[in-house]
């Protein structure tokens, strides 16, 4: 496979919203939950956010157990996966946390819309960044750099727009999902796969391979693409 094994990992409410109509990054996750997530990503290669998580949200993208960190480091590897953000317009802050919290490999894929000024001080923050000459970053050509570089086990953590291009495009292995008992409502609330959406003749099948009941009253299901 030219590609990284790709799985996205989400929590999300009873009514299927990973973020409220506020889109400030709303806390779903349980304690538990916070704990399995902090597992995936010490045992991934690198995590993947969209453009509105990564601009708006600014995510750290680390590891958050130290000694989840130190084994990485015994493993040979760095303590932090390495962090990956997909925008249009790369017009991110010098400052912002995905940059600045590691230590870790900062990687941005973009497209030629982004100003040279702002590739230059990427780059110049130690930023590799990718420039695609499209409209939009080609995901399939990302893909096959992200294995190039050595991301072989790619987490991908939203939001809703890259993970319903990915799976829309056959780019994920897996779909794993905390379901919160909470509900958010909102019609313009993001949901786990939002863009353009497909009919119900090109609806993505899954195969569920494990579900679990927990006593914080959430539900963890995963899925393997069929």
């Amino acid at each position: 496979m030219n590609r990284p094994y790709t799985f996205i990992n989400v929590a999300m409410t009873a009514d299927g919203k990973i973020d409220t109509f506020e889109r400030k990054g709303s806390a779903i996750s349980s304690k538990r939950d916070k704990e399995r997530v902090d597992k995936l990503r010490a045992a991934a290669d690198g995590i993947l956010v969209g453009g509105k998580t990564l601009l708006e949200e600014q995510p750290k993208l680390t590891v958050k157990s130290e000694a989840l960190r130190e084994e990485r480091i015994q493993r040979g590897v760095s303590p932090n996966p390495v962090k990956v953000g997909v925008a249009t317009v790369a017009d991110i802050s010098p400052d912002s946390d995905f940059i600045k919290v590691g230590p870790a490999r900062v990687v941005i894929f973009t497209t030629s819309q982004t100003s040279i000024m702002k590739l230059k001080g990427l780059r110049a923050l130690g930023v590799e960044v990718f420039v695609h000459e499209s409209p939009r970053v080609d995901l399939n050509k990302m893909m096959v750099a992200l294995k190039q570089i050595g991301v072989d086990h790619l987490m991908v953590e939203g939001g809703g727009t890259i993970n319903f291009e990915l799976m829309r495009l056959g780019l994920v292995d897996e779909l794993m999902i905390f379901v919160a008992p909470m509900v958010f409502g909102g019609a313009h609330a993001p949901t786990l796969a939002d863009g353009l959406g497909l009919s119900r003749d090109a609806a993505i099948g899954m195969k569920l391979i494990d579900v679990e009941k927990w006593e914080d009253g959430g539900v963890f299901l995963r899925y393997k693409f069929s």
